[in-house]
């Protein structure tokens, strides 16, 4: 859904509610405490929400309280809901990422408001459960930071680890560092041993003699001799991802913080996984309906 459908179709607060609740509830509303049916909704109008509704659990050993956003990403928020929905429009929507500096001008808000509205978002798309990646998978990994020497080009940057299935999904992992060790482990966390083919740059650290892939097909492309393409053999799509996630980083949010990196990379990789989806928008927002809250003063005190 673009701005437009979202303007015509969510004109009220009300109208946000009412979705909401059939995104929580497809099959009616349920006690957020209990899980039982038995809920009656009232009218409970408030000076900013003259039209509130709240529902009450009728389980006499229970009475709990609630609306259609308790317990969610829109746990307590203050920002009209039809904010919300445009802010989760621009940023699905956005191919290379949108700053909250540009949110904060669009809504007419604060930018820490902005700043934490994104967050909740990006929040909300983190994936879990992910299948393992197969068929032939391209894996390299790229430097994000600011400008260095030559010589020292590799120091004081995050390392982005990128695996991505030919014709199929993108994954983008924060690294520790850039050891043996570490790329192992997180191919092995998203590849699965039935691959087919892995496909790496010269890199020494792909070594997988010694591992459950020792039987895997890895073709390596020799970057330092000019060869980019050989047959099949390249990482010219996982690198494509990259140049997207930088030019992202750099033309649109200009810097992001290492605390925080992951979830920009979870926002890039949840968006380029569903850039042909057309409903990504209801996606989204069926998520943050099913998130749990997050508080700001939990977001700003991760370490």
């Amino acid at each position: 859904m673009n701005l437009i459908d979202i303007h015509k179709t969510f004109k009220t607060d009300d109208d946000c509610i009412e979705h909401l609740a059939k995104l929580r509830w497809p099959d009616g509303v349920r006690c957020v405490t209990c899980g039982t049916d038995k809920v009656h909704q009232y009218a409970s109008p408030t000076k900013k929400q003259p039209n509130r509704k709240v529902y009450q659990c009728q389980e006499p050993t229970c009475q709990q309280q609630f609306t259609a956003t308790a317990g969610t990403i829109f746990h307590d928020t203050h920002l009209p809901l039809t904010k919300w929905f445009m802010a989760l429009s621009l940023i699905v929507d956005a191919k290379k990422g949108i700053a909250a500096k540009q949110i904060q001008r669009h809504l007419n808000v604060g930018y820490k408001t902005a700043w934490y509205l994104a967050h909740r978002i990006r929040k909300a798309m983190e994936e879990t459960d992910r299948p393992f990646l197969s068929g032939t998978v391209e894996v390299d990994e790229t430097y994000i930071g600011g400008k260095a020497k030559l010589r020292d080009r590799y120091k004081n940057k995050e390392v982005v680890v990128g695996l991505r299935q030919r014709g199929g999904p993108l994954r983008f992992v924060h690294a520790k560092d850039a050891t043996a060790s570490t790329l192992y482990d997180i191919i092995a966390e998203h590849i699965g041993k039935d691959v087919e083919q892995i496909v790496t740059d010269e890199n020494p650290a792909y070594n997988f003699k010694l591992t459950k892939f020792h039987n895997v097909t890895h073709s390596r492309i020799k970057h330092k001799d000019r060869v980019y393409v050989r047959g099949d053999v390249h990482t010219n799509t996982v690198e494509n991802s990259f140049s997207l996630l930088k030019r992202g980083i750099v033309g649109q949010f200009h810097r992001v913080s290492l605390k925080h990196l992951q979830r920009y990379l979870d926002e890039f990789e949840y968006r380029f996984n569903r850039r042909e989806n057309p409903n990504r928008f209801q996606e989204t927002l069926a998520r943050m309906a099913k998130a749990k809250p997050m508080p700001f003063e939990s977001l700003v005190a991760e370490s």
